[in-house]
């Protein structure tokens, strides 16, 4: 079974477009603000229907008060100018008519059946606001089937605050259904931090629930019940935020059943094309969780610990170990595991390690680290400083061992070194030994020779004064020019320097500042460049600010390196979320409604990373 998008791009503009030509078939002098339901289809409990705000007179976007919509969960779903311009010639005269006008459509949730009024939503256009005219809309309750079937289930029933938790979803149909909805609340609670696991079987994908949730999917046949059945697994992770006693709510799934077939009218084509299936949409829920997260103690806790909960490895290699000399590059490679879920773990602090920092020079730039066979893979470069430099010493990793109700440290094994004894050359050394005694061997040559005269008319008083030659007309161009060019090459040295580490310096330094002013210019460019320029802009803020390489970076790398700066998790996580979201949507023809007050909001996130990663 393939999932298919709710909506096709061409599906979703026939729609708007029908819409917007029941609302007038002609311009109007002044703007106007309408809402509407797209009622094309049934809409059921649990399932997203669509909510258009369209402005006529105006073809940009307008500021949209959601608030009383904030029971349905709104989400954009796209913006776009459906503006036409048509052209009449009468009598030889040409006119020209501009209907301007703009879509922006949200998609909703209704969690109740029935007849629901959605009250008026104030829009604001340009310097006035508008208010919109209330809209009804009848949801349906599918039907039920045993041919359905549906379990959630988490890997703990007892966690604590920061273990992540593995929830999964279990869809099972042993009929032919399409156009699945999966409507799981938790994924909207704010007492979790979402993860995806890492994905080790082959067949599984990512996948966008339609939510903005995205989860690990896979598909197999198995035998449920007695019947043949198909099987889709929904994976995520769960990491609890607070402690207390959290309700799971129920998870539902609401699809199309094939319930038989639809004959034509016409017996020659059923045989010969086959009848077409007729669908009917049913519904089927789990039942509701309880998970019970307890607090980490506070009671020894260990320097070091960034909240990590579970069990964990780490070990440590080096090459080259034999032959080594003070400043030749090492590769030490850290390998963390243990834990079936390596997202939350964060670069060790080497930096932190005493006699790592003493003895060995580290640069501050990190690579980013992969997962591979379980393990988690940190490389870095070192150098010997010294040479006291001859054992890598033990590197800790502090995290809380829920089986045990104890925190643990874990450490790698000291790695020696067979380290070469070294010298650091000075400019004594450079210098060499043998340039006094030829002061001493040339003053005895010019006693020797002074002594062949004897008479004191031969001699003549060849004395330098440097105070003389100082105020002596001929000697000043031979000392002034020098002087000059000495003064002026050491203030263009001072003023102009640009060697890399201030260079390094000044684009740390600049990279909040030009980011937030290239984001501000983003809302007055064109619609269809944005999601571009702002995962562009994202980027580079990362490269310029944490010395990465912007054009390379992912979100995930993005995530480690401000998790390395600031220990800010929920900070990472959404800058991570909004560069996947926007560079989703830049192979997606649907915009994603990137106005000024998104931008206000990643500028915010901007600055606030910022702060953090200078404390």
């Amino acid at each position: 079974m393939i999932i298919a998008k709710k909506m096709t791009y061409t599906k979703y503009f026939l729609t708007v477009f029908a819409l917007v030509v029941l609302v007038s078939a002609t311009s109007f002098a002044q703007t106007r603000v309408v809402a509407r339901i797209d009622t094309s289809k049934d809409i059921y409990v649990g399932e997203s229907f669509t909510y258009l705000i369209i402005i006529d007179g105006e073809n940009q976007p307008g500021q949209v008060d959601l608030t009383p919509l904030a029971k349905y969960n709104p989400r954009s779903a796209g913006n776009g100018d459906v503006s036409q311009t048509s052209i009449s010639i009468v009598n030889g005269k040409t006119t020209q008519n501009v209907v301007k006008r703009y879509v922006m459509s949200y998609s909703l949730t209704s969690t109740q059946t029935g007849r629901i009024e959605l009250g008026p939503v104030k829009v604001t256009v340009g310097s006035k606001t508008y208010q919109t005219n209330p809209v009804s809309v009848n949801i349906l309750k599918p039907g039920t089937t045993d041919q359905l079937a549906l379990e959630v289930a988490l890997s703990e029933q007892k966690c604590y605050v920061g273990q992540p938790v593995l929830m999964t979803v279990k869809f099972y149909f042993s009929a032919d259904v399409r156009d699945p909805q999966f409507n799981i609340p938790v994924f909207k609670s704010n007492a979790f931090y979402f993860e995806n696991p890492d994905v080790v079987d082959q067949p599984a994908k990512e996948y966008d629930l339609g939510t903005g949730t995205t989860v690990i999917v896979s598909q197999h046949q198995v035998v449920y019940k007695g019947k043949q059945s198909n099987l889709l697994i929904l994976r995520k992770i769960l990491i609890p935020k607070v402690s207390g006693q959290i309700t799971i709510q129920p998870a539902s799934v609401s699809t199309d059943v094939a319930v038989g077939r639809a004959r034509s009218r016409d017996r020659f084509f059923d045989g010969f094309f086959g009848s077409r299936k007729q669908y009917k949409r049913f519904m089927v829920n789990s039942k509701s969780l309880q998970l019970d997260v307890l607090p980490l103690p506070e009671e020894g806790k260990p320097e070091g610990f960034y909240g990590l909960v579970g069990r964990f490895t780490i070990e440590a290699s080096a090459k080259p170990v034999t032959d080594v000399y003070m400043g030749d590059p090492i590769t030490l490679t850290i390998k963390i595991g243990g834990s079936k879920f390596l997202k939350p773990v964060q670069w060790p602090a080497l930096e932190q390690v005493k006699e790592l920092a003493a003895n060995f020079k580290m640069p501050t730039q990190k690579a980013s680290p992969t997962i591979a066979n379980g393990l988690k893979v940190f490389t870095q470069t070192i150098r010997p400083d010294n040479n006291n430099a001859n054992v890598i010493p033990s590197i800790p990793l502090a995290y809380f061992d829920p089986e045990t109700n104890s925190y643990s440290v874990a450490k790698t094994k000291p790695i020696k070194l067979d380290l070469k004894p070294s010298k650091r050359l000075t400019a004594a050394d450079i210098e060499g030994k043998d340039f006094a005694p030829i002061n001493k061997e040339v003053e005895a040559i010019k006693k020797g020779l002074s002594a062949n005269y004897e008479s004191p008319d031969v001699l003549e008083n060849m004395s330098f004064s440097p105070a003389s030659a100082l105020i002596s007309p001929g000697y000043a161009p031979i000392w002034a020019v020098p002087l000059g060019v000495l003064i002026l090459s050491s203030l263009a040295k001072i003023f102009t320097s640009t060697s890399p580490e201030k260079v390094a310096a000044k684009r740390r330094r600049q990279a909040c500042s030009k980011t937030v002013n290239q984001l501000k210019k983003i809302t007055s460019t064109d619609t269809t460049q944005r999601n571009e320029l702002v995962v562009s802009s994202m980027k580079r803020y990362i490269g310029d600010r944490f010395d990465k390489m912007a054009g390379s970076l992912t979100p995930d790398d993005c995530y480690d390196t401000i998790i390395t700066a600031t220990k800010d998790t929920e900070n990472a996580d959404r800058f991570r979320r909004i560069i996947a979201e926007f560079e989703a949507g830049r192979y997606t023809s649907i915009d994603l409604n990137i106005d000024s007050e998104k931008i206000k909001d990643i500028i915010d996130l901007v600055r606030n990373i910022e702060k953090k990663s200078k404390k």
